[in-house]
């Protein structure tokens, strides 16, 4: 597989708001009972092209979404966003999770399902119709989601690639 132009950011740089995507209660059966504890997957991004992912898994709520938050902090990734909207079509896949992005006009809004919605209002999208396919399990969908914004690229690097102005990505 080839190196995305997506690159990891420093999160200590920049501020980060945080969305709780999805929190499952999980039970261990052990010989003195039920033993439960919380895992919960949560999306941080700073709502202008930054975005990551992370679970958290404790026996309270409150530290498995702290942890989540920790975690979704050590992985950020920046991803070009284009007047609101992602620079072009996108398909990815994560285990049975299929999802389709398409750039939309302005004042389209994000139609996207759950766990996709947060992933996108948490990159900064503004305009985007947006599909999600096969398994809806929430941590498959985001991962399917995030990758599917790794491999964006922007018109410059485009044209850098190819060697041609950038005028002529868009007229040739």
């Amino acid at each position: 597989m080839q190196k995305s132009s997506a690159k990891q950011v420093r999160s200590s740089e920049i501020e980060l708001k945080d969305r709780l995507v999805s929190i499952q209660r999980v039970t261990k059966v052990t010989k003195g009972g039920r033993t439960f504890s919380f895992s919960a997957i949560v999306v941080v991004g700073n709502e202008n092209g930054v975005v990551g992912y992370g679970l958290g898994k404790a026996n309270e709520v409150a530290d498995a979404i702290s942890k989540g938050i920790d975690d979704a902090k050590k992985n950020l990734i920046k991803v070009p966003i284009r007047k609101g909207t992602i620079p072009h079509e996108m398909t990815a896949k994560f285990g049975g999770s299929h999802v389709f992005m398409k750039p939309a006009a302005h004042g389209t809004g994000v139609i996207a399902g759950g766990a996709m919605r947060a992933v996108l209002e948490s990159v900064g999208v503004k305009d985007v119709l947006a599909k999600s396919k096969g398994s809806s399990n929430p941590h498959n969908v985001v991962k399917a989601t995030i990758k599917a914004l790794e491999q964006l690229r922007d018109p410059r690097s485009i044209a850098n690639l190819r060697g041609i102005s950038l005028d002529k990505v868009f007229n040739g």
